[in-house]
């Protein structure tokens, strides 16, 4: 048994760790400052006697004693990451160095929640991990991408000159239960206005693409690249490669909610990616790891998750 921290561990990925790490047996440590994750992620594992929640924001200092470090604090859609895009800087990169000065203290191994959004708008398809990226570094989205991307020098920094043990996962469109209804993600956007007879709002044409992952899948493959070699750090690619235009998503949506809902089309924001496709061949030779849940199965169970926060009002 181990006791591993996980912060932003009342957040939507968060929480699904949490409750992972709490199934195999160990001692769970959450922190999270609550500007996106929620008690409500977090409420079922409270009386849990292996789980402790501490409150608390990364940007500071953390003195404690634990075994492992999985490092997911940061907002992690447009709406939330835009809204203060200056702490969402500071959150990757003074929290990404805080939680690596801690690891090395300890000595011991830490894993970077990264992004696929450090591939930009790509210019190639699928994208690999040898990818560098296409990324607008003064843009409206640069505090996020342009931090994820920081975070990940400062741990292969932190590798090669203090010799920490580090792993880095670069995680592809997630969705399921535990999302918040407000993060302005595509997903929880068009169920929640499916359910509501609303207009669904398509940015763009609807032919842009994103790969979407359903959680548990992503939390498997982000447990199992803990549990690799130390010679194994990534980035690793983790998401569904299975490609879904917009529009398709939407009326896949209007299928399974039976929504009367009509479509609107709205301009693209600015760096919109294009595509977005994971090159997954590491996490399947590295981690025996592929996606196992379609999203119509995972559609399913995230609409009735909507469903339920919705009658809970």
């Amino acid at each position: 048994m181990k006791r591993i921290l996980v912060t932003g561990g009342a957040g939507f990925l968060g929480s699904h760790l949490c409750q992972r790490l709490l199934q195999e047996g160990h001692e769970v440590l959450c922190v999270d400052n609550f500007f996106t994750g929620r008690r409500q992620n977090i409420h079922s594992m409270l009386d849990h006697p292996n789980f402790e929640m501490l409150r608390h924001d990364i940007t500071f200092p953390l003195f404690v004693e634990v075994d492992e470090i999985y490092n997911l604090a940061c907002p992690a859609s447009p709406v939330h990451y835009q809204f203060d895009p200056v702490q969402t800087t500071k959150t990757s990169v003074m929290g990404a160095i805080n939680m690596l000065g801690l690891a090395k203290r300890l000595k011991i191994k830490i894993l970077q929640a990264s992004t696929s959004e450090v591939y930009g708008d790509p210019s190639v398809h699928p994208q690999p991990e040898s990818y560098w990226g296409n990324v607008n570094p003064i843009g409206p989205r640069a505090c996020y991408d342009e931090g994820k991307r920081c975070a990940e020098t400062l741990f292969f920094d932190y590798h090669r000159q203090h010799g920490v043990e580090i792993k880095v996962i670069r995680i592809f469109n997630t969705y399921g239960p535990n999302m918040q209804p407000n993060d302005g993600r595509v997903i929880s956007n068009f169920i929640l206005q499916a359910l509501r007879n609303e207009p669904i709002t398509i940015y763009g044409d609807g032919s842009q693409t994103r790969s979407f992952c359903y959680v548990s899948d992503l939390i498997e493959g982000m447990y199992g690249l803990m549990q690799t070699s130390k010679e194994i750090t990534g980035p690793i690619n983790v998401g569904n490669p299975t490609e879904t235009t917009m529009l398709e998503l939407a009326q896949l949506i209007l299928d399974l909610t039976g929504s009367k809902s009509q479509l609107v089309f709205k301009n693209l924001p600015q760096d919109d990616p294009k595509q977005r496709n994971p090159d997954i061949r590491q996490a399947a030779e590295l981690l025996n790891w592929n996606a196992q849940v379609d999203l119509k199965a995972g559609l399913e169970k995230t609409i009735a998750y909507f469903e339920k926060v919705m009658d809970q009002g």
